[in-house]
């Protein structure tokens, strides 16, 4: 069944980011789209074309915010003015939910623009679960984590990533974004199947899914979000589907960015997958 307040959010079917390039154009599409997400450090600081896009988009669509600078497992305190624009922007646009990455991303004081992974150990998950409390009590909206990709495991690791997840999210109370393409990057680069880490998560917590290209190179799969979702990612999200029914799904593009419709025909993809498994 999963936590309560899991019950309580409803699937919003299938969308794509509110990326620069269409701020004019994504607000007027005639297509059909079920909801936004957006990248929270770019609408912190509201003004111009950003805010305007975002308005409205909120006319139109649930829109979520989907954050890279959190730090939720880096060793400083979180910063007390990202935390408070945070709030603001989930409370702006009545989120259900918010979200950012099981990781860090920040040394002192100095943010790193990347996503580095944590030592997949007891005291990483002792750190990571109090900080998240307080992101929840500070913003006070349910709040997911993402499973990232990693190119190498973390000194002083000493449990499997996906006990790693299960641990974080169920004693810090809070979901997960699970991301069915870093599940399959990871399961490549490390040599695991990918199936058996999805039934190993604690499944009643996914409250959304992210899917996106990936580039594949002689000796490493990269996460590149720079092309459409391979068929071996779309049979992932599949079977994910048939075990957790409807999960609100998000088409990642962030390089290589090609037109409005092209992502939307991403979207309109997933939302044919949940329809067929009888999910939307």
């Amino acid at each position: 069944m999963g936590p309560a307040w899991r019950q309580e959010l409803k699937p919003l079917g299938a969308g794509i980011g509110l990326r620069r390039d269409f701020y004019e154009h994504l607000p007027r599409t005639p297509r059909v789209l079920d909801w936004v997400e957006l990248v929270s450090e770019n609408f912190l600081t509201l003004g111009g074309r950003a805010q305007r896009a975002l308005d409205a988009c909120a006319e139109r669509w649930p829109v979520i915010p989907h954050g890279v600078g959190l730090d939720i497992g880096g060793p400083e305190p979180l910063d007390e003015e990202y935390m408070s624009r945070l709030a603001a922007l989930v409370k702006r646009v009545d989120a259900p939910f918010f979200s950012d990455h099981l990781c860090f991303a920040r040394l002192g004081g100095v943010y790193l623009h990347d996503l580095l992974p944590l030592p997949f150990s007891e005291e990483a998950v002792e750190h990571v679960v109090a900080r998240a409390r307080e992101v929840v009590t500070r913003v006070g909206r349910p709040f997911l984590l993402e499973n990232i990709t990693y190119y190498a495991r973390m000194p002083g690791s000493t449990l499997s990533e996906a006990a790693f997840l299960r641990a974080v999210v169920e004693e810090a109370d809070c979901g997960l974004l699970l991301d069915v393409n870093n599940v399959y990057v990871n399961a490549r680069n490390h040599g695991y199947d990918p199936r058996a880490f999805l039934d190993a998560l604690p499944l009643e917590r996914v409250v959304q899914v992210h899917l996106a290209g990936h580039t594949e190179l002689p000796d490493i799969v990269i996460d590149s979000h720079g092309a459409t979702v391979r068929d071996e990612v779309w049979a992932l999200y599949r079977y994910l589907l048939e075990r957790t029914g409807p999960v609100s799904t998000l088409i990642e593009w962030d390089q290589d960015i090609p037109s409005l419709e092209a992502v939307l025909d991403e979207a309109d993809r997933a939302r044919g997958v949940l329809g067929e498994l009888g999910v939307r």
